[in-house]
């Protein structure tokens, strides 16, 4: 070895190299088998309803054990509201609470309510579904239904959206449940890539004299959209999924008579839990598994539409560079 030079680097074990490149390899693969396992133990457990109704059971409302007449639409639907609301009350939420934490919070105040935004998350599922039933449903008919209806009882269309008994358990209560259960999911993904943003940036905006929600709004979200986005996936994809808590809350009946947000309906989550165990086999139990499959294939759009979304944003950014 010349005098001076770099020391010789000597490959004490290079099949540990290609150990860890297997396992790995074998990693991802594993997770590609399961995702297919799932797909093809879902298509065979569904087939027979597959048969029987093909794609009409995803327009059809009719739900009837007896009559070996199903339809899925009712729980699609339910599914569908639910999360759509929950979104739109937990993301204007959970950017508040995020924005608050990075950049208005005082230091004493910032890692306790972070920790307890946080904690959120660790309450299970059916504590959320017992205090909505026993306690904000009731809250909720009382204050906000009935008064809701005396307001505006006639009207058309609004009236509509909030008619039905004042029982405080439906689409509205599942859906501010469900939001209150994403809310920590999505603030603290969006606090965590809020504060990934170089602080000279942020300091380079507030000397040219914005605001603090102009520093957000111009400097924070265009350089971190990528993670909002995904947090904003993580908490739909929970909210879809979801089952113990809007069973507890949603009402459980297959109808479709009325859009109102305060009637009693059902999820393709909460259906497949209160009737899976006591279906027989054949079309019933078939046609939960078909529900089961439809809920994978919409996880499936959303998270492709979501991939979709994040790649255009890449390229909009691209082009403005």
């Amino acid at each position: 070895m010349p005098q001076g030079g770099p020391p010789a680097r000597k490959r004490v074990a290079p099949w540990a190299d290609a150990v860890f490149a297997a396992l790995a390899q074998g990693a991802a693969w594993l997770t590609l088998a399961l995702l297919a396992g799932i797909l093809l133990s879902l298509l065979i457990g569904a087939s027979p309803a597959l048969q029987e109704f093909g794609l009409s059971f995803l327009w059809t409302s009719e739900w009837d054990p007896v009559q070996q007449k199903f339809g899925g639409l009712v729980m699609i639907y339910g599914t569908l509201m639910t999360s759509f609301i929950a979104l739109l009350i937990a993301v204007p939420v959970s950017f508040g609470i995020a924005m608050f934490l990075t950049e208005l919070s005082p230091n004493w105040l910032r890692r306790p309510l972070g920790i307890a935004v946080e904690l959120l998350a660790a309450v299970p599922s059916i504590v959320y579904g017992m205090w909505g039933l026993l306690i904000f449903g009731p809250i909720l008919a009382t204050y906000v239904q009935q008064p809701l209806q005396a307001l505006l009882s006639g009207v058309p269309f609004v009236g509509v959206l909030v008619s039905g008994p004042p029982v405080g358990i439906g689409i509205l209560s599942a859906a501010i449940i469900l939001a209150i259960m994403i809310i920590p999911f999505i603030a603290s993904v969006m606090r965590d890539v809020f504060e990934v943003t170089p602080p000279m940036l942020k300091e380079s905006a507030y000397g040219l004299g914005a605001t603090t929600w102009e520093v957000v709004w111009r400097v924070v979200l265009p350089y971190t959209k990528t993670g909002v986005v995904g947090g904003i996936m993580l908490g739909l994809g929970r909210a879809l999924g979801e089952t113990m808590a809007v069973t507890f809350v949603i009402g459980n009946m297959n109808q479709l008579n009325s859009l109102s947000v305060f009637e009693a309906a059902n999820s393709i989550s909460s259906a497949l839990a209160n009737e899976f165990a006591e279906a027989s086999e054949g079309l019933h139990q078939a046609s939960l598994i078909y529900l089961g499959l439809v809920l994978f294939f919409i996880t499936f759009v959303v998270l492709a539409c979501s991939k979709l979304l994040l790649n255009r944003l890449k390229k909009n950014e691209g082009a403005r560079a």
